[in-house]
């Protein structure tokens, strides 16, 4: 049987993994010995011959080519286009991007537009490439990570990318849980130990408290922010450099794709260059050709006090998640004995001491934070393949799972923080006499109102039998699996039959959509046989 490979697909990075025959999980490199991916894909070419470059490819050409490359597109996945976070971050993305008719975030390419899901699955495919380099054999499994945080909806979208890259996703992992499983935690075998993972990458950030013992490795809570990473700090920046063009020349470089472009690589730069250096000079000759006959020089020293002024309230956000995880878990920080570090933002040195003051503990830095999460689905993907069977995982849902009840409140059915899989029912009555359907729509979130929750889809039940008002009577019946993946079914109680239910998602691909995405990439592929992408 083909290996089970494991996949971190990251906001900035992607990587990819496989357990070795001895046991041990390691990163497969590209050709060119590159151990991570950068999470971008280009699209180059005119309408009727357009191809399509991913990783360091595509990055080399994002300023030369700004509208026509994609990045960060796990902060686009199964979002609605008019959520707070996607309105900014399309405010300052070089591409375009819309809304699809259901809503969702959608990237525009010239007259094309294209779902995160088809751009994801290019990043995908691409490290499925580099696997089968690197083990000479056909991959067609795969372990794909995502943030705890993720909704259903950004589940889902995520399964239909691989799905588009020709990957059978064996399992959804949770971040956390993964980078757990690489630091060997579940090899701990005296006692009860009680850790947190701090997931802090590119887009998302997530937080896990987990109890591990005799090799059962058990989330007990979770929290985070699907919408704060490195690309947030990013943004400080370049709103600090536009600020400073435009206060010395008056003119405004947003406007300016190309110059946006050098911006958001050279912040990214001296992002890095900050986490182990106290300063760092940002030189961008001729980044704009000016009013007059001079053009823009930018030459702008950054230090790393001023990048934690320019971020302080994002330093801030991770507090909340972080007392909220350990609130949820009946834990203070003297209870937790280790806190592991994950993800490229958290070598930043403002990120570690919060982290430090949060659990009143300095952070583990035992493995590398860009890899850790692909190697720990390296691991699970070789316990599913029954290669090991060392740990045992138990998760946990992110969010809580509800009905609309009354024209705005909102009913739990499955709290946060239940042991996965779990199951619940909620009965109901018609409340008409001969009422022939019933309608209830499914929420996600923790507020009391669906106004402050996420719409995730809607149960549809017809062909009720006859009856007097509350004599029919109808189990709703919500289940969450082992990835958060959520499913939905009832059953008419008066003659024991189970009713066809339907889920209308609120946003997402249909099955259309993926196989028509899916044939229009086989065509493409023969008629430009490949160059890998």
């Amino acid at each position: 049987m083909a290996r089970i490979i494991g996949i971190d697909l990251g906001t900035t990075n992607s990587c990819v993994a496989v357990q070795d025959e001895g046991g041990t999980p390691r990163v497969l490199a590209a050709p060119d010995g590159r151990r991570t991916t950068p999470s971008v894909v280009a699209y180059t070419g005119g309408k009727n011959s357009e191809s399509v470059l991913v990783g360091e490819k595509a990055l080399r050409q994002a300023i030369t080519n700004p509208k026509r490359t994609v990045l960060g597109t796990k902060r686009l996945i199964g979002r609605k286009v008019n959520a707070k976070d996607v309105a900014w971050f399309a405010r300052s993305a070089p591409f375009k991007i819309v809304a699809a008719p259901n809503g969702d975030s959608w990237v525009k390419i010239d007259d094309t537009t294209k779902s995160p899901q088809e751009i994801a699955s290019h990043v995908l495919r691409h490290l499925r490439w580099i696997a089968e380099q690197a083990l000479g054999e056909p991959v067609t499994r795969a372990v794909v990570t995502v943030p705890a945080y993720f909704d259903d909806a950004q589940r889902q979208a995520t399964r239909d990318a691989g799905t588009i890259a020709g990957l059978d996703i064996c399992r959804i992992l949770n971040e956390p849980t993964a980078a757990a499983l690489a630091y060997g935690a579940h090899r701990v075998k005296a006692g009860r130990r009680i850790i947190a993972v701090f997931d802090l990458g590119g887009g998302t950030f997530d937080v896990s408290i987990m109890a591990v013992e005799n090799s059962v490795f058990e989330v007990l809570a979770t929290n985070g922010d699907s919408a704060l990473g490195g690309d947030d700090w990013d943004r400080v920046l370049i709103d600090f450099l536009v600020d400073a063009v435009f206060d010395e020349h008056r003119i405004d470089l947003s406007s300016d794709a190309v110059a946006m472009g050098r911006l958001k690589e050279a912040a990214e730069a001296a992002k890095r260059a900050l986490s182990s250096e106290s300063s760092t000079t940002i030189s961008l000759p001729f980044l704009h050709q000016g009013i007059g006959p001079d053009p823009i020089h930018l030459e702008k020293k950054i230090t790393r006090q001023q990048l934690d002024d320019l971020s302080s309230s994002l330093l801030q956000r991770l507090r909340e998640p972080c007392t909220r995880a350990m609130k949820d878990a009946d834990l203070s920080p003297s209870d937790i004995e280790e806190v592991l570090l994950v993800g490229g933002m958290s070598r930043l040195p403002a990120v570690q001491e919060m982290v430090e003051s949060i659990f009143q503990r300095p952070a583990s830095k035992c493995a590398n934070p860009d890899e850790v999460v692909a190697l720990g689905a390296a691991a699970h993907a070789s316990i599913l393949a029954g290669d090991e069977d060392e740990a045992t995982l138990l998760d946990v849902t992110a969010h809580t799972i509800g009905i609309k009840v009354g024209s705005s409140g909102f009913a739990p059915i499955i709290k946060r923080n239940s042991m996965l899989p779990v199951r619940e029912h909620k009965l109901f009555a018609t409340n008409i006499d001969d009422q022939e359907f019933v309608e209830v729509e499914i929420y996600q979130g923790e507020a009391d109102t669906i106004s402050g929750n996420r719409r995730l889809g809607q149960v549809h039940l017809h062909d009720l039998p006859k009856g007097k008002a509350g004599t029919v009577r109808i189990r709703l019946t919500v289940t969450v699996d082992v990835e958060s993946i959520l499913r939905v079914t009832a059953t008419e109680l008066s003659t024991g039959n189970s009713a066809q239910v339907r889920i209308a998602p609120s946003g997402g691909l249909s099955q259309e959509d993926l196989s028509d995405i899916v044939e229009q990439r086989r065509l493409r592929e023969m008629a430009q046989p490949a160059d890998p992408e």
